[in-house]
This record gives C-alpha cells, sequence and structure tokens, in this order.
C-alpha cells in the first residue's frame, strides 16, 4: 500500500549530529523525503502533539524533552512507509534495539532513542498536519537518469 508517515528525529540525536546519518538511512531505505523541515517545539506544542499520553507518568518529562532543542521533523511516502520505517527504527527502547536498525545505533535509552514514527494510517495523517501545511509538502522527484 502507498503511503505516507511522519519521522521525527528527536532532540537528542540532533544535539548529537546524527540528523544527516539518519536522513541517509532513509533514502537508502528507498522511502521517498517529500517534506523536511528543522523546528524546535514549545511546550504547548509538544504537549499537543503528544495529548494521547496526557495521562501517562511519562507525559511532562516527554514534553520537556521534545521541547529541550530544535527537532528534524519530516514525511516520508512509498509502499508500506509506516512499516518499513518502523523496521529502520527498531523497537522503542534503544536498549533492546538491534545493532542495525536507528535506535540500536544512535538512540540511548527509551526517551533519548533519536526518531518517532507514526505508527498506523490514521495516526500518519493526523501527525503529518500537525506539522505541515499542503503546499510544505512536494510530490516526490523521480530520479535523473
Amino acid at each position: 500500500m502507498h503511503e505516507r508517515t511522519l519521522a521525527i528525529i528527536k532532540p537528542d540525536a540532533v544535539s548529537s549530529r546524527h540528523s544527516g546519518e539518519i536522513l541517509r538511512r532513509i533514502e537508502e531505505s528507498e522511502l521517498r523525503l517529500i517534506a523536511v523541515k528543522m523546528i524546535t517545539l514549545s511546550g504547548d506544542d509538544a504537549g499537543g502533539f503528544y495529548a494521547v499520553h496526557k495521562e501517562r507518568p511519562f507525559f511532562r518529562e516527554l514534553v520537556n524533552f521534545m521541547s529541550s532543542g530544535p527537532i528534524v521533523v519530516c514525511v516520508l511516502e512509498g509502499e508500506n512507509s509506516i512499516l518499513r520505517w518502523r523496521g529502520l527504527m527498531g523497537p522503542t527502547n534503544s536498549e533492546d534495539a538491534p545493532k542495525g536498525t536507528i535506535r540500536g545505533d544512535l538512540g540511548i535509552d527509551i526517551e533519548r532513542n533519536a526518531v518517532h514514527g507514526s505508527d498506523a494510517p490514521g495516526t500518519a495523517k493526523l501527525e503529518i498536519d500537525y506539522f505541515f501545511n499542503a503546499t510544505e509538502i512536494c510530490a516526490p522527484v523521480e530520479a535523473l537518469p
């Protein structure tokens, strides 16, 4: 199924200068980057994005972390992009993520795990719409011969 998903390079990976490596892995996986921008979330913005976790004990810590520095938000497009991006990321807890995955190679723990990805098509649409308007998302450009 051809679909879109949201990818976030989190503050830990940006501050560790791993953004380029993560973008390289995305492109090598043949997922297409159709929108990319670097932003810094306010506490309110991070809280709004993670509102689904508002009642969870880790919510405030998550909001503080995600608003602690710049992030890179991306829209990825391709066949089964949600599943493929989640496979590239690896398990949420970096301590459990195998080498060769982004979290296994670049993450530290369950919070500082380098990246975020949508978990379902409906979530992907909501998350993409949270960060991007229609004019910021480009049609994929075919490779030159």
